[in-house]
């Protein structure tokens, strides 16, 4: 993408909402598919984008929200990548990163009882957020999805 970046973006993604979207035997291993979508979404982190809106974003930090089974997960120490573990359910979780991100949040999630607690926050869909991965996929995407050492936490 060339030219000016309109907006820099706080990525807040609902991960279990966005593994949840394809159905590819991800709840075999609620971990392994999320240390999948981290790798992915390192590639994201500083990257210009097209937003939801057809618009030009820059992804500035990647906050990720891991709840339940997904919690073992580990990513690629990449700065902007930052895991948070939901203590208790990820919503709430997800609605906080989301706070703090403040005017700058792009929230990723399909969950309407999810979307309407974020008030006036931005909101994409995973499809949205897939492409954006499938886009920025490299040929080590599955290495990159299996490997690296324990994720950034914020508990």
């Amino acid at each position: 993408m060339t030219g000016p970046v309109a907006d820099e973006v706080v990525l807040v993604v609902d991960a279990a909402n966005v593994v949840g979207s394809r159905p590819d035997g991800w709840w075999r291993d609620r971990a392994g598919a999320a240390t999948r979508l981290l790798g992915q979404l390192a590639r994201l982190v500083g990257a210009p984008v097209v937003g939801p809106d057809g618009g030009r974003l820059r992804v500035v930090l990647v906050d990720v929200v891991l709840e339940g089974g997904a919690r073992g997960a580990s990513a690629p120490d990449v700065p902007g990548l930052v895991v948070h573990l939901a203590p208790h359910d990820g919503d709430t979780e997800v609605v906080e990163r989301a706070s703090a991100a403040g005017s700058r949040a792009l929230v990723v999630t399909a969950d309407r009882g999810l979307r309407a607690r974020l008030g006036g926050a931005r909101v994409a869909g995973p499809g949205w957020l897939l492409t954006l991965l499938e886009a920025a996929a490299g040929p080590d995407d599955e290495a990159d999805g299996r490997t690296g050492p324990q994720a950034r936490r914020s508990s």
